[in-house]
């Protein structure tokens, strides 16, 4: 492919102080292409750059132009905030303390999600606590993928479809989520389970 030179990759200013940046930005394409299981020759071909050209901004040895670097982030894809927002200092992470958990819920019920970035990632993983009458929401919804969970105590009061059931400890329901469902802890304790949710929502 033919480019022109505004397309090209700049070398590196390090010693001009610009160093870190370079680094910055080599660390999270790569770790972007590594969490889609791709090969450097891959994504050049799908960004339509030169392999050599990826090798070495993947070594900061090049810096990427501003057009470079949006064709290599449209292969993901990711936005350039969120592309810069990414928290690399942990990664990869496999563990996680019980004060680790990143709390996305509200309203009565705490989601407790496994990992921060879920970008990318098939998988997500709740562990929920449910107060006593906390609701998913009035009315049964659905949205893509699939899910399941096990009670580890009190209730939980699932409806799938038409069906519903009353859930204790021990036990557990796995779903399509295309199908309208529904949430409810019908009490008298708090509910607390391991969900799973595919792909993330």
């Amino acid at each position: 492919m033919t480019v022109n030179n505004s397309d090209q990759t700049q070398r590196s200013t390090a010693q001009q102080g610009t160093g870190t940046q370079h680094f910055d930005t080599a660390a999270r394409i790569k770790h972007l292409r590594q969490q889609r299981g791709l090969s450097i020759r891959e994504l050049a071909k799908r960004a339509g750059i030169s392999h050599a050209s990826l090798a070495l901004i993947e070594k900061g040895e090049v810096s990427p132009s501003v057009s470079s670097l949006h064709k290599v982030l449209e292969c993901f894809p990711i936005s350039l905030a969120d592309f810069f927002s990414l928290d690399l200092d942990n990664d990869p992470r496999y563990f996680f303390g019980n004060d680790e958990l990143f709390e996305v819920g509200g309203n009565g019920i705490s989601l407790l999600q496994v990992g921060r970035d879920l970008r990318g990632r098939p998988l997500q993983i709740f562990y929920e606590r449910w107060e006593v009458g906390a609701e998913s929401g009035a009315q049964p919804y659905t949205h893509a993928g699939e899910e399941g969970g096990v009670i580890i105590s009190g209730r939980l009061q699932v409806t799938v479809d038409h069906e519903t059931r009353v859930l204790g400890p021990g036990e557990s329901y796995l779903f399509p989520s295309q199908l309208r469902h529904r949430f409810y802890n019908p009490g008298p304790e708090i509910c607390v389970l391991v969900s799973a949710n595919t792909p993330p929502f």
